[in-house]
């Protein structure tokens, strides 16, 4: 979907500006936002996609007031509400209410490590051939869907040759709304910063994008 997660090539936001030495938090409460976000991710209780749309769709006045961490738990307070995993009620008193509804799977502090190093495999086995070869060229397709996508906003409509085909993958744009996996081919696609941002643009810079199969069309 096009929002304010989508910042590709757009204007009037300022530089980037990394943080030297940045530590990977901030703040303590950082750490419990990715903890209990990935522990509920554990239960099943949603797929990977459905919490990339969840934070994608927060209003973009909010999305663009909110730190990194303060955008994951909102969304996944959305997600939860959605569930009916937790009330309004218990969030405005911050306490349990109503009895729990039982979950699929609670990960244990001690399964954690190996969770976290499997992580969640996303490939499925080849059940038809690729649509496009390597060295092919392609067209991004001009497409601005209100659901989840993971084709940038900045590239649709544009020029690129495939590098590499990965084989097949869950397609986001279904999985995020319980719509089925469909598998699709998956390839990095190659884009001159010329083709994308025109002629003032760096001649030597490249970008290459995981776009599948369904965001493409023969160039």
């Amino acid at each position: 979907m096009n929002g304010a997660q989508d910042l590709g090539g757009m204007m009037g936001f300022g530089p980037i500006a990394p943080e030297k030495d940045e530590p990977f938090f901030h703040a303590d409460w950082e750490k419990r936002a990715l903890a209990v976000t990935l522990a509920m991710g554990a239960t099943g209780s949603w797929p990977l996609d459905a919490g990339r749309y969840a934070r994608e769709s927060l209003p973009p006045a909010d999305y663009l007031s909110s730190s990194y961490y303060e955008i994951w738990i909102k969304a996944l307070i959305k997600l939860l509400l959605a569930k009916a995993l937790v009330s309004e009620a218990e969030l405005a008193e911050g306490r349990v209410i109503e009895p729990g509804k039982p979950l699929k799977r609670v990960i244990k502090a001690a399964e954690v490590p190996a969770a976290l190093a499997a992580g969640t495999r996303c490939d499925r086995p080849v059940t038809q051939p690729a649509r496009f070869a390597v060295g092919e060229g392609v067209r991004a397709r001009n497409e601005h869907k209100i659901t989840h996508t993971r084709l940038p906003r900045y590239a649709r409509g544009h020029l690129g040759t495939v590098v590499e085909a990965h084989g097949m993958f869950v397609l986001p744009d279904s999985n995020a709304h319980g719509e089925g996996e469909n598998p699709e081919w998956l390839y990095t696609v190659r884009f001159a910063g010329t083709e994308l941002w025109g002629p003032q643009a760096d001649p030597t810079l490249t970008v290459m994008l995981d776009l599948w199969e369904s965001y493409l069309d023969p160039a």
